[in-house]
């Protein structure tokens, strides 16, 4: 193999296939190198139903469609990885085969043979940190695969709320939907932004007419609109509720960390919209079943009851949710009342959503941090007609090996989606659990 002086050999693992099947595309003009022993791994995970083997089925299908029509001995000198058009691979694909067996030790033994064979020093990528320091103490270039990074820092993720300054408030007008406010310089509003004035104005921006915002206020469910008896306790809460009650907007994202009011908020508004408003069908509520500790076994029962033990948040707030109003009926109207909501709210769990359309739906992906930017696609995907998906998560606790707050799934939807004109983002910053609660996550 002979390389141009810039041109560089990455030797993938495992790990970044299973985790980006399409990564064998993403280095450019570089060329790029598999071991056997990634080729072993592969073939051991592709069997069942988990994501992790539909991703290594899918490399095996880019793998053969690379190879065909190459002979053997063709191989030597790589296989071209793309055309070089603007916007494809020009580097090439070469095989590394002297090794045996699988495993961290074979990938890094093949590392370093091609290191003692090539010019150009060969980088190992790999999701897995461990192999990296591994690599790192053996002497070997390694780096992180990041180019599913969403973006370069969190902090750079919108919040969805932002104050609008008072020289701009000051030349706000009046408008047939509400006011009529001059955008600043060196400032971004987006359709459906939550704004908030310091006379204690709310709003949400419309639309946009020769750089001026159209602000529309919100609804003030504090006090005299609670939502199935739920009320806001902080002005992101109250901008929360109203985007999950706008039928204009399709799909809302709400970060925060445990105790702001995530899923208490979107379970009252689906309620609502589902049993008072007739809005929708019934709420379906999914998310990532990703243990935090030992795993528990299988679960025996149906899909539903399977889901039960990892919604657990979820039907916390259910019970809450179904208490009545008054203590009229004692435990038989609350049975009756928890009865009637259960009927409307489904679990689904996330392995059998492929090919299923969801009609007229209210739908919860709890936990979103946990999922990859492609299981993300796969569910919001699967909205159809009338359907309102909420995407609920914290970026600042993930579960899920390989990925980091730059490259979840649920940062991927709130940066990809901002400017659509039929989703809105609120990141909630204040916890409204308890005194203990909010005191501990303070000092612990």
């Amino acid at each position: 193999m002979s390389h141009p002086p810039a041109q560089r050999i990455y030797v993938l693992d495992t790990s970044v296939l299973v985790h980006d099947p399409t990564a064998l595309f993403h280095f450019e003009e570089h060329d790029v190198c598999l071991p056997s022993a990634v080729l072993e791994e592969l073939d051991a995970a592709k069997e069942g139903l988990s994501e992790v083997a539909r991703n290594a089925r899918q490399v095996s299908r880019f793998l053969d469609g690379l190879l065909t029509g190459h002979t053997p001995g063709s191989l030597e000198d790589g296989v071209p990885l793309g055309s070089g058009a603007p916007g494809e691979p020009s580097g090439r694909l070469f095989f590394e085969t002297e090794g045996h067996g699988r495993g961290d030790s074979a990938i890094l033994a093949a590392a370093a043979r091609l290191r003692e064979a090539l010019p150009p020093t060969p980088v190992l990528v790999s999701k897995d940190i461990n192999l990296r320091i591994r690599a790192q103490v053996a002497g070997i270039a390694a780096e992180d695969y990041e180019s599913d990074r969403v973006i370069d820092d969190v902090d750079l993720l919108p919040t969805g709320v932002d104050a609008i300054p008072a020289a701009a408030w000051d030349r706000a007008r009046t408008h047939e939907r509400g006011y009529r406010v001059p955008v600043p310089q060196d400032t971004v509003w987006r359709v459906n932004q939550c704004l908030y004035a310091e006379d204690g104005f709310e709003g949400v921006v419309r639309g946009f007419e020769d750089d001026q915002a159209i602000l529309a206020p919100v609804t003030d469910f504090r006090e005299h609109n609670a939502v199935w008896g739920v009320r806001a306790r902080n002005r992101e809460q109250n901008f929360a509720l109203h985007l999950l009650m706008d039928p204009e907007v399709d799909l809302v994202s709400l970060l925060g960390a445990a105790g702001t009011g995530k899923t208490l908020l979107t379970l009252a508004a689906g309620l609502a919209q589902t049993m008072d408003q007739g809005r929708y069908r019934e709420v379906i509520a999914t998310r990532a079943t990703v243990a935090i500790g030992e795993e528990i076994g299988y679960l025996p029962g149906t899909e539903e009851e399977k889901m039960t033990p990892w919604m657990g948040a979820l039907m916390d707030n259910l019970e809450v949710l179904s208490a009545p109003d008054s203590g009229l009926g004692g435990d038989w109207a609350r049975a009756a009342t928890a009865d009637l909501l259960h009927s409307r709210v489904r679990i689904r769990s996330m392995s059998f959503m492929r090919g299923r359309t969801f009609l007229e739906k209210f739908v919860i992906l709890d936990e979103a941090q946990n999922l990859t930017a492609k299981q993300m696609k796969t569910l919001i995907t699967r909205a159809g007609p009338g359907t309102k998906v909420i995407c609920l998560g914290n970026i600042g606790q993930i579960d899920t090996p390989y990925l980091t707050e730059s490259t979840s799934g649920l940062t991927y939807v709130v940066d990809r989606l901002k400017d659509w004109p039929h989703s809105g983002h609120v990141t909630l910053r204040r916890g409204e659990r308890s005194r203990l609660a909010d005191y501990a996550s303070d000092v612990l």
